[in-house]
């Protein structure tokens, strides 16, 4: 009887090998929560703690959100989060609805103009707009200083595109045929079959898209001059790099003020407690969106 010899990639890993990968894995998990950490603990502490630490803190004494309640007082930051909530949100959908549908048409092989378009959408994978260029256009659209100079430039994404063509590629033409049989248009294909079909794909490319709205600063840097309608992104970037106040009645009782690292720092979780909670409803199409997306077409 012969025996089967295993290539070296699929044996069992020998157990000094798993201890090296519990070692590095603990390691990375270390270096990726432990400024986490310290953000958190350093919002919710309280002056004393911040004092005696000597600045940021590893672990409060004592649990204090004063900084939490002081930031979303009506302030500065609570009208951030509100405008970078109506961007995302927005933005997304119309994200959303201009890749799918680029999407659909792109991959419908024999459509009008299909091959055309589809290569003319690529190449600006090798040209991609400058900034001054850019800006010359939202210029003369007459964006500036409005939120639409946040939504409309960075509203559509070859990469994202690319991705849901190749997933809608996979699905079996005879589905489709099928369909058409019984009498459904494109449209009605689309949305009562491509679109159940497509759910992780789409999962992951508006958690991109999301993410993207949410996290950019510079095009609000770029086109927005009044600061009322700053983002929570740009509000964050301009109060660390340049110290300014945050807080509404800065000029009070500075005793009655939350430590200025405690409210940093809480400005950091509120900006990133959103996007941690996005990933995990996503996870599970995660590797399946993206990889069904890449290879195929």
């Amino acid at each position: 009887m012969s025996t089967i010899v295993r290539p070296v990639w699929a044996g069992k890993p020998k157990p000094v090998v798993l201890a090296l990968k519990a070692v590095a894995i603990v390691l990375i998990l270390a270096v990726v929560l432990f400024p986490f950490l310290i953000v958190f603990s350093t919002s919710v502490s309280s002056q004393a703690d911040v004092t005696a630490a000597g600045g940021y803190v590893v672990w409060p004494r004592s649990f204090d959100l004063s900084a939490y309640v002081q930031i979303l007082s009506g302030g500065v930051v609570t009208r951030a989060v509100v405008v970078t909530l109506l961007v995302t949100i927005v933005g997304t959908a119309i994200s959303l609805a201009s890749t799918v549908l680029a999407a659909w048409a792109l991959s419908r092989q024999g459509s009008l103009f299909q091959r055309p378009l589809l290569t003319f959408v690529l190449i600006t994978f090798l040209f991609a707009p400058g900034m001054i260029p850019l800006y010359l256009m939202v210029k003369q659209l007459g964006l500036l200083d409005n939120y639409w100079a946040l939504i409309l430039p960075s509203a559509f994404s070859v990469f994202n595109m690319v991705v849901v063509r190749g997933f809608m590629m996979s699905i079996p033409q005879e589905l489709i045929d099928s369909a058409k049989i019984d009498g459904a248009g494109e449209f009605r294909i689309l949305w009562q079959m491509v679109l159940p079909l497509s759910r992780a794909v789409i999962a992951v490319v508006g958690l991109f898209y999301a993410v993207g709205y949410w996290n950019a600063f510079f095009n609000a840097l770029l086109y927005l001059s009044d600061s009322t309608k700053w983002t929570l992104q740009l509000v964050l970037r301009t109060y660390v790099l340049q110290g300014s106040s945050l807080v509404s009645g800065a000029g009070s009782d500075a005793s009655m003020q939350p430590p200025a690292e405690s409210i940093q720092m809480a400005v950091v979780m509120i900006a990133i407690i959103p996007i941690l909670a996005a990933y995990p409803l996503v996870q599970r199409h995660l590797t399946k969106g993206v990889l069904t997306g890449a290879v195929k077409g």
